[in-house]
């Protein structure tokens, strides 16, 4: 899983850069029996049109949301991960 943090409005640049961050991860990191790689930006704004229209290679889609004051649990951080 990669994370990246951004400040203000998601950008079709901070979607193009998670598809970097991901490609060069499978490529140097995957082992053939892990789960896809999971890119998620955190941003304190979301731009509904880039989060609509954006899509990565493969089918993966891109899910946006605000940011939060406090982290999950690690049963709802679980649960999350589990419904995507």
């Amino acid at each position: 899983m990669l994370i990246d943090l951004k400040l203000g409005k998601l950008t079709h640049e901070d979607v193009g850069q998670m598809d970097s961050y991901i490609r060069m991860f499978e490529a140097l990191y995957r082992n053939e029996d892990d789960n896809p790689t999971l890119g998620i930006i955190l941003c304190s704004q979301k731009s509904e049109a880039i989060v609509k229209y954006s899509v990565l290679s493969e089918g993966k889609q891109i899910f946006a949301s605000r940011y939060k004051l406090y982290l999950p649990t690690e049963e709802e951080f679980k649960q999350l991960l589990e419904s995507i």
